[in-house]
This record gives C-alpha cells, structure tokens and sequence, in this order.
C-alpha cells in the first residue's frame, strides 16, 4: 500500500507500507482509540468494554488477513498465533475486570495490556532474532515501571508507549532474520 498526501500541487508525504508496516499502523490506530477515549472521555465502561472488545477482534482479524501469506512464506504461523492468543487473552481478561467486577485487575488494565504486548514483543523478537523488536518489548516491560509516576494518566502513557513503538516499527528497516 502506498500513501501519499498532497496539497495544492505539493507532496507533504509519501510511503509505501508492507503488510506488516499496515499492521502496525492499524494497531496504532487501534491502541490510540481505546487508551485515549479511557482517559478522556465519560463513557461507561461497560460501552467502553462492548465497543473495544469488538475493535479489538477486528484488528485481530485484519492482522490475521494482513500478514497470512508472510507468514506462511516465512514458516512462522507460530508468531501469528501467538499474536492472536495474546490479544484474545487480555479482551477476555479486560472484559472479566468490568463485567464481573475484578478490581485489582480493573485498576491495572495498563499493566495488563502493556505485560502482554511485552511478552510478545520478545518472543517474536526471539523468533526472528530481532534486536529492534527485543528492544520495543523491553520499552514495554519499562513502560509498566513507569506507570506509579504518572498516576492518573496511566491509559495516556499507554497509549503514548504503544503508539509511538508501533509507528515507529511501521515507518522504519528493522532487523529480522
């Protein structure tokens, strides 16, 4: 896929993205929503558990779709499941925090979702011997540290690690074997 953006006759940008960089750009998208509405706006957190559960599912789907044929080229339907077995496990422990009312957990949703991508981050990064994706993970496990210093804008400093890793992995050459 190829983006441009123009104005007046001026490119303002230009990119070409491999399934794996629109991955990662739908992620980021994906992430940005459900951690910048969390810390900004007053909607319930049943609507909030119902609407991003399901946008959850669906980036998982569409990274699924995205990344079928690399993965399959590469022999490494194992990072896929993976994946995807990471993101179902934390919509269905988020969802259990608010439907059933699991409050340790409910008050550590960053950590929650931070853990895992963490965790996934370093076994693909092991996988594919991968020092940028090693190094995102790190950030991550990080980022969980970080969150006693900034209480009350936890979900912002979620997103802002997620977000920012993810685009940066979409926009640059990382290594992988």
């Amino acid at each position: 896929m190829s983006l441009y953006l123009k104005i007046a006759g001026k490119t303002l940008y230009s990119g070409l993205y491999s399934c794996l960089d629109q991955v990662f750009i739908i992620w980021g998208l994906i992430v940005a929503a459900i951690f910048v509405t969390a810390q900004f706006l007053p909607i319930s957190w049943t609507t909030q558990a119902i609407v991003w559960s399901i946008l959850t599912l669906a980036g998982t789907l569409s990274m699924m779709i995205l990344t079928h044929f690399w993965v399959k080229q590469q022999q490494l339907n194992w990072i896929l499941y993976l994946w995807v077995m990471l993101m179902v496990s934390g919509v269905i422990l988020t969802d259990c925090s608010i439907f059933l009312g699991w409050g340790w957990l409910l008050i550590h949703l960053s950590h929650l979702w931070l853990g895992l991508c963490s965790l996934g981050y370093i076994i693909t990064a092991l996988g594919l011997s991968s020092r940028a994706l090693l190094l995102v993970g790190l950030g991550h496990l990080l980022g969980i540290f970080s969150l006693p210093y900034v209480m009350g804008w936890e979900f912002l400093a979620t997103a802002g690690i997620m977000v920012v890793s993810l685009l940066v992995l979409a926009e640059t050459q990382w290594d992988h074997s």
